[in-house]
């Protein structure tokens, strides 16, 4: 979730922010704004570099509340609208997506009539998380999913409780949805959608390959492996892993522990 405001505004958080290369495909660049000029200004700079905007209507923590993004924005359905519509008619390219993600209200009703004013608004796809602003634990509710899924014509996709393939496929047959996005599932082990209960450490030398050859900022080559690696350490290991500060101390480590 990228702060629109300060994108726009600042070349160091763009640089900070946003990093890709030409075989990061496809790729959809998700923002948090609070009005419609900052959501398509902000769309304007990543238009050559990807192949769609997303709107977070989901983000629950105060901070952003505070700010006028994430979750409080399922109340402002007339100002989401605005902001879908203005960002579709500003993207010529039709095959550019214009999506949101969303909470659910607490009267699950009114979660429906969101979805489909942003329908109406010219959205490519809607994503679910499945639970209201003030719940973080609670079971995912799949019938106020499913409820999206039969009022709107688009894609609708489900997210909350995703950590292995058996929950996607579970999530999948209770809502008859169009997809399913993990979040920290697919953090901690990328190639769960493979069927893998954990990390391989195939998929950590794919991500050594790919991060070192593209040029990642070491913060993120860092902060993906923590979570990699998080169920092969030991916790002694993982405090003297998580508080490497340099590629080489990485790769040394890497190479001491699983000779790679």
């Amino acid at each position: 979730m990228i702060i629109s405001n300060s994108f726009i505004q600042s070349t160091r958080a763009r640089h900070s922010d946003f990093t890709t290369s030409k075989d990061d495909e496809p790729l959809i660049v998700q923002f948090a704004a609070s009005t419609s000029e900052d959501l398509v200004d902000a769309t304007r700079l990543v238009v050559p570099y990807c192949d769609g905007v997303d709107l977070n209507c989901g983000c629950p923590q105060r901070w952003a509340i505070s700010e006028g993004y994430g979750a409080c924005l399922i109340h402002k359905p007339h100002l989401v609208a605005d902001m879908i519509r203005q960002t579709r008619n500003y993207v010529v390219d039709q095959g550019f997506t214009v999506s949101v993600k969303l909470r659910l209200h607490k009267d699950h009703k009114k979660t429906v009539d969101f979805a489909r004013q942003i329908e109406a608004a010219g959205a490519s796809f809607i994503t679910v998380h499945g639970r209201t602003q003030e719940q973080r634990s609670e079971p995912v509710s799949y019938n106020a999913i499913h409820d999206i899924k039969k009022a709107v014509r688009i894609p609708v996709i489900a997210n909350g409780d995703i950590r292995t393939l058996e929950d996607a496929h579970r999530i999948h047959d209770a809502t008859e949805v169009n997809g399913v996005m993990a979040a920290r599932g697919i953090l901690d082990n990328p190639a769960m959608f493979a069927g893998y209960d954990f990390t391989p450490l195939e998929c950590v030398k794919d991500w050594l390959d790919l991060a070192l050859s593209s040029g990642t900022h070491f913060s993120c080559f860092h902060h993906h492996l923590i979570y990699m690696l998080n169920k092969s350490l030991t916790r002694a290991e993982k405090k003297h892993f998580n508080v490497l500060g340099s590629a080489s101390g990485v790769l040394t480590f890497l190479n001491e522990k699983y000779c790679i």
